[in-house]
């Protein structure tokens, strides 16, 4: 059987990786429109820092990524964040830490007295009778107050999706914190049933040695496929039997074809093939981000945390900074230190469009407005994502369970990604995982 798979991200190759682990006889052809793997999961260097194009790690408290890297082979690539990154701050209109206990929730200033009982009286909040889709705002609202959701969850949620607590749906884009109340009937009495349940830390973040790029270099020298890189695929059509792929003027013919790219070109792809299936996909919405890394050779500032994550009434130029050289000491040069800024989100989606130049700028007057960082970098490194994270809107999870039913009408035609059921690298694999299974199936 000759399967196709059009992506090289992190998606397209767990898929690639556990199809061949289930069937060692299937003929793989990968498709990559770019000259590199990775997609999002790209590493750069400049000039001995290793700045993120995405996301720097995953967390252990889901098994898929760490079973993935087991599988393959690659464990001794694993690298733990410092226990000395725990630390997270929150800018409003100062630097605070985030809270991290009952004690220091109880004394911190990111709320008055009255707000801090409007959250603890959660505990005697009713839960929601009805299960219909709500945005996380609301969701907050209804039961930690107004002032806990403008803070904490605001600041989360540009930090996580790059966009607006009002933007995004709790049951698709935070399923535990929905079923926290759906089957405990509120947040903490959830989170105190779980914490009996399971003992020990919640998770920790992980990523590899030399960044990201490294298990994806890995998972490459372990799938035997023919590899077709700096070949962007122009469309998908059916055949009597299997599907025809088009690519730099030629065409290949497969059995089963798997798409794991972005909504928005997966719509593009299947153009010809199923229009509605197309104008399904393309209505996937996207967050605009815009990455900007700096480093020092000799920084006068501690770096001492994870880093810091901005709220809408923080009037900084950024959603938020990672302090990468505490988080992955390999990051920079031994004793030199480097951070990531993430500039516009559905907060400021024009960010996206300044050149480079200006984005430096705006995040080193943001860096001296918050953290007293004047010192000139020096390496800097920007990258900007037009369409960067799908954002996970009210009517997220029917709207992905229409365009998979419709799918389904093409046999042997297969999505996956992080535009439908989870952005974190933890997801992507499972669902490439589900994926593989699927496809094997199929041919069985």
């Amino acid at each position: 059987m000759r399967v196709a798979i059009i992506g090289s991200g992190i998606s397209g190759l767990s898929t690639a990786f556990y199809l061949q682990k289930a069937d060692n006889d299937i003929e793989l052809l990968i498709y990559e429109a770019n000259a590199h793997l990775g997609g999002t999961m790209r590493t750069v260097n400049v000039d001995g820092f290793l700045f993120e194009e995405g996301g720097n790690g995953f967390l252990s408290n889901k098994p898929d990524m760490l079973q993935l890297v087991e599988d393959c082979g690659g464990s001794h690539l694993l690298m733990r964040s410092e226990d000395a990154a725990r630390r997270r701050f929150i800018y409003t209109d100062a630097m605070h830490p985030l809270p991290d206990g009952p004690g220091k929730f109880v004394a911190t200033p990111l709320l008055s007295l009255p707000q801090k009982l409007r959250v603890m009286g959660e505990l005697f909040m009713p839960a929601k009778r009805s299960d219909e889709d709500e945005t996380l705002q609301s969701f907050g609202y209804r039961r930690l107050g107004k002032a806990f959701t403008n803070v904490f969850l605001d600041a989360m949620t540009a930090g996580i999706y790059g966009t607006t607590a009002d933007r995004v749906s709790v049951q698709a884009a935070f399923p535990l914190v929905a079923r926290l109340e759906q089957e405990h009937g509120g947040l903490f009495k959830g989170m105190l049933a779980r914490r009996k349940k399971q003992a020990g830390p919640g998770g920790v973040l992980m990523s590899f040695q030399g960044g990201t790029s490294t298990i994806i270099d890995h998972l490459y020298q372990n799938i035997r496929a023919e590899w077709h890189l700096g070949k962007p695929v122009e469309q998908v059509t059916r055949r009597a039997q299997g599907y025809d792929i088009q690519a730099a003027g030629q065409t290949q013919r497969v059995d089963q074809v798997i798409i794991a790219v972005p909504a928005y070109a997966a719509a593009h792809l299947v153009a010809e093939l199923d229009r509605e299936l197309a104008e399904q996909l393309d209505r996937i919405i996207y967050s605009p981000i815009a990455v900007v890394g700096l480093g020092w050779n000799d920084l006068d500032h501690p770096l001492d945390g994870f880093g810091v994550l901005t709220t809408a009434s923080a009037r900084l130029p950024f959603l938020g900074v990672l302090w990468d050289s505490s988080i992955f000491p390999d990051r920079s040069p031994n004793g030199m230190k480097s951070v990531r800024v993430m500039l516009g989100g559905q907060r400021e989606p024009e960010r996206v469009n300044h050149d480079p130049e200006t984005l430096i700028r705006l995040s080193r007057e943001g860096l001296s407005s918050a953290l007293g960082i004047d010192a000139e970098p020096d390496a800097v490194f920007v990258k900007r994502w037009p369409k960067g994270l799908p954002g996970y809107p009210v009517g997220h999870i029917a709207a992905v369970d229409a365009l998979m039913a419709r799918a389904e009408h093409h046999p042997g035609l297969h999505l996956t990604g992080n535009a439908y059921r989870g952005i974190a690298m933890n997801d992507c694999v499972r669902n490439g995982r589900l994926t593989a299974e699927k496809v094997a199936a199929f041919k069985a």
